[in-house]
């Protein structure tokens, strides 16, 4: 999949972010917890992990929402730190249940967030298509729900959000 278009919708959407703020303030590790707390609230949509529970999962618009929030941080931490060169999304093969992809990603994002190379930054992108693989979501779903995610963060960065 294409992130060339992604990253400038992104960049376009923390302009406007920035420019509504009144400090100009270094929030490379705000961006890096909210990824790690979009994950977590994935997950928690998922229910993956609760064994404890008889509850199936959120529905499917509701965890893709939550999925292409996690994109959103992801798309700006990138360009951040200058990796949004990044034109196509790397391809790989993670092995798990959903369980593990969530916590072999918050591994490899921890990582990123120490190293901050394109090769720690290729591997999350890689664990998000393994997630995205196993929630049966298309390359064509993401984009979707991405720009209508992307709309509404404007409107709500409007609304003083």
């Amino acid at each position: 999949m294409q992130l060339t278009t992604l990253f400038s919708m992104q960049r376009e959407l923390d302009a406007f972010i920035q420019q509504n703020r009144d400090k100009q303030t270094d929030v490379f590790l705000e961006k890096g917890l909210a990824l790690l707390v979009e994950l977590a609230e994935l997950a928690n949509e998922t229910r993956c992990f609760k064994f404890w529970s008889q509850k199936g999962p959120s529905e499917e618009t509701v965890i893709l929402e939550e999925y292409v929030d996690s994109i959103h941080f992801l798309l700006s931490l990138g360009i951040e730190k200058g990796l949004d060169s990044l034109a196509d999304w790397p391809e790989g093969e993670v092995q798990g249940n959903l369980t593990q992809l969530f916590l072999k990603a918050t591994a490899v994002i921890y990582r990123f967030l120490d190293q901050l190379t394109m090769e720690a930054y290729r591997e999350i992108w890689i664990h998000y298509g393994a997630i995205a693989k196993k929630l049966g979501f298309t390359n064509e779903d993401i984009i979707k729900a991405y720009i209508a995610k992307n709309e509404e963060n404007y409107d709500r960065q409007k609304r003083g959000y």
